[in-house]
């Protein structure tokens, strides 16, 4: 401990220990040393010194060492805030969607959503609407066979508000007024960062744009899901296919494409009969080969 109780630096312990050795290994009148100890204890003596100035120009320039660093999970910079909890995550989204000015932009993964979730947001997407706020959202395919998510879109849409949908998977995402964003943090969703940095904002409109560009927009005509489905079961065969070839589980699947299992294993199965295959493993192989050799993938008929 230095004066005061200041905590002193490596550096300056390195430095100060150099500066003894240089004293101990000479006489008070600066003679020249002779022992072999002596030259022993000086040449120590310069390496600490060459240490504690390469110790010293690290700390002034790089990096601060590891014991420096903040804990997990604490944050310095501005643009970038955790928010843990349910009720928490809630409350800040409310708070930041209800004073948009210009956009709102969301996707929202997992399939059809619950209609009372659909219900209760109907009312804040009108009143931003009518305050002439623009709202994109994107869904998954599997929100077109879901009778409660179609009359929701079908009801933004008479808004003002779009929807599309992707067959791929993508991450939960809100950008407001391109100003903040808010991204998941944990896999369970229930810690999200609410980004504010500009840099990052853009980056994330960018990602949603570029979805949104690829994505097609949610038709309410016809509205039998057998008719629907010829628009996009092609789609999602093609994904189901590229995620069985890179090995992925059954529940992963369903869970990155919002369907359900069943409904996941009622794909696999129409895409053996497509690829004639015994059985999973089968199949995989005969889906890789295509993918190598330039085949397109197979699509049986809708369900």
């Amino acid at each position: 401990m230095g004066p005061k109780g200041t905590t002193r630096g490596l550096p300056d312990v390195v430095s100060e220990a150099a500066g003894h050795l240089v004293r101990a290994s000479g006489d008070e009148s600066g003679a020249a040393l002779t022992s072999s100890h002596g030259k022993t204890m000086l040449r120590l003596a310069e390496t600490l010194t060459e240490l504690s100035r390469a110790l010293t120009s690290t700390a002034l320039s790089g990096p601060p060492p590891a014991w420096q660093l903040p804990p997990p999970g604490a944050h310095a910079d501005p643009g970038f805030t955790y928010v843990r909890g349910l009720p928490e995550i809630g409350a800040a989204i409310q708070g930041v969607v209800d004073g948009a000015r210009k956009e709102i932009l969301t996707a929202q993964p997992d399939g059809p959503r619950p209609s009372a979730v659909l219900d209760k947001a109907l009312d804040g997407v009108r009143r931003q609407i009518d305050g002439g706020v623009s709202m994109r959202t994107l869904y998954q395919h599997s929100t077109r066979f879901d009778e409660p998510t179609k009359e929701y879109v079908r009801t933004v849409a008479g808004y003002g508000g779009q929807v599309r949908t992707l067959a791929e998977f993508f991450d939960r995402l809100i950008v407001v007024d391109q100003r903040t964003a808010f991204i998941p943090a944990s896999a369970d969703r229930t810690v999200v960062v609410v980004v504010t940095e500009p840099a990052v904002v853009r980056f994330l409109t960018d990602m949603f744009e570029r979805a949104w560009d690829r994505a097609e927009p949610y038709p309410f005509l016809p509205v039998r899901a057998a008719d629907a489905a010829t628009e996009v079961i092609p789609d999602m065969r093609e994904a189901i296919c590229k995620l069985l070839i890179e090995g992925r589980s059954d529940r992963e699947i369903a869970r990155r494409l919002g369907l359900s299992l069943r409904t996941l294993q009622s794909h696999i199965a129409r895409l053996k009969d497509s690829y004639s295959a015994q059985h999973r493993l089968q199949l995989g192989y005969l889906m890789a080969r295509a993918e190598i050799t330039g085949t397109p993938v197979a699509t049986s008929p809708p369900l």
